[in-house]
């Protein structure tokens, strides 16, 4: 379900409706045009949560116990890689993303996020590392920047990283599920997009760098669990989020902006009931490019550069739904998004999704043995 960028009156769909449209998208054939098939390059990964493709064409992979591991280019998988440091693996917690330096082929310089255990409790943390020359250790590992307060919660801990252009770093970061308040004041983390530089300092130019009682490292706010982010062909930042029970969200998402949790949302509490006020808007805060309503789960966002798939689907946005274990396409004009359609459906919950050097899309599922996907176009269909 999609909606106009903030300015354009909308009314909320009915939840019946709602649900009858998506009721019929789910039961819907897998599109025909273009015709695709999945093919497992790699299985056997446990609670796989992010991968990244290294310039030889083996890929790094992390597992949520707190294990990094190599995938060769014939789909073997190694040994975890040893200096990981020690995660919290507890609920929604683990190690979880991991992204490469975009001067890896010179500096073998990667980033990962985890949840770390401290004072308090936990909350995520962003490290940097180098990847060993024989891709067996990692070395020089330093936590970089660590989502402040911790709090005892083993649930919404964000955890997507992305270099922007001008070399500065995007950590998504959840609201922690007990502290959603957090997320629409910034004394604090949750409930944020950071922007930081690559040693883990407030990048230059972010929003609320002057501004007294904020911290300096936010770059937007009002977020629930953000667990897509990806830059778009102009370099925009777009990340998508878990709404409750129904509500997920995909946002341009653009510094100092206020994204709404929990004050406007689309969804509703878990077994019903309105949350809040139970309104989808109000006047200063961002309304969503599109939304979800039942919910799909998202995990995994990729942008797609290249034509592999046509010329129609080059530019669009791809989402795994960890509830449906299936992949979504969100085609974009611009800054605005269409109509989600759903595009194939997978052997488990969708957790990471990313365009490989090949040009063609890659999703890593959970369940119920993980494995790493290519989605491949089958010609002449």
């Amino acid at each position: 379900m999609t909606s106009p960028r903030k300015g354009s009156p909308r009314r909320a769909p009915g939840w019946a409706a709602a649900a009858l449209l998506w009721a019929a998208l789910a039961a819907a054939p897998v599109l025909a045009a273009p015709a695709l098939r999945a093919v497992t390059v790699a299985e056997g990964i446990e609670m796989g949560w992010g991968f990244e493709f290294l310039p030889g064409g083996e890929m790094l992979v992390t597992e949520r116990p707190g294990r990094i591991r190599v995938v060769a280019v014939d789909g073997r998988i190694g040994e975890p890689v040893s200096g990981v440091p020690e995660v919290v693996y507890r609920g929604q917690g683990g190690l979880l993303d991991l992204a490469l330096d975009s001067g890896f082929a010179r500096n073998r310089r990667i980033y990962f996020c985890f949840s770390e255990a401290g004072a308090g409790g936990n909350s995520t943390a962003l490290a940097r590392a180098r990847l060993s020359d024989d891709a067996k250790a990692l070395e020089d590992v330093t936590v970089i920047f660590r989502q402040a307060p911790k709090v005892d919660s083993r649930g919404h801990f964000g955890c997507r990283i992305v270099e922007a252009r001008d070399g500065n770093l995007f950590l998504t970061l959840g609201e922690r599920m007990s502290r959603m308040q957090d997320a629409q004041t910034l004394d604090n983390h949750h409930g944020k997009v950071v922007r930081v530089d690559k040693s883990g300092q407030p990048a230059a130019g972010n929003p609320f760098l002057q501004r007294a009682g904020a911290l300096p490292e936010i770059f937007s706010y009002g977020h629930r669990n953000v667990q897509g982010a990806a830059l778009d062909g102009e370099g925009r930042l777009w990340t998508h989020e878990h709404g409750p029970q129904g509500g997920d969200e995909l946002n341009l998402t653009v510094a100092g902006r206020n994204y709404g949790w929990p004050v406007i949302t689309y969804g509703e509490q878990y077994g019903g009931g309105k949350i809040g006020e139970g309104i989808t808007s109000r006047p200063g805060l961002e309304q969503p490019a599109a939304y979800w309503v039942p919910s799909i789960a998202p995990s995994g966002l990729a942008w797609l550069g290249s034509d592999r798939y046509g010329p129609a689907w080059k530019g669009s946005f791809f989402i795994g739904s960890l509830k449906f274990s299936y992949l979504v396409r969100v085609p974009l004009e611009g800054t605005r998004a269409g109509q989600p359609e759903r595009v194939l459906d997978l052997p488990g919950r969708v957790r990471d999704v990313r365009q490989g050097p090949d040009g063609l899309i890659y999703v890593l599922t959970e369940a119920p043995k993980g494995r790493i996907i290519r989605i491949e176009p089958v010609a002449g269909g």
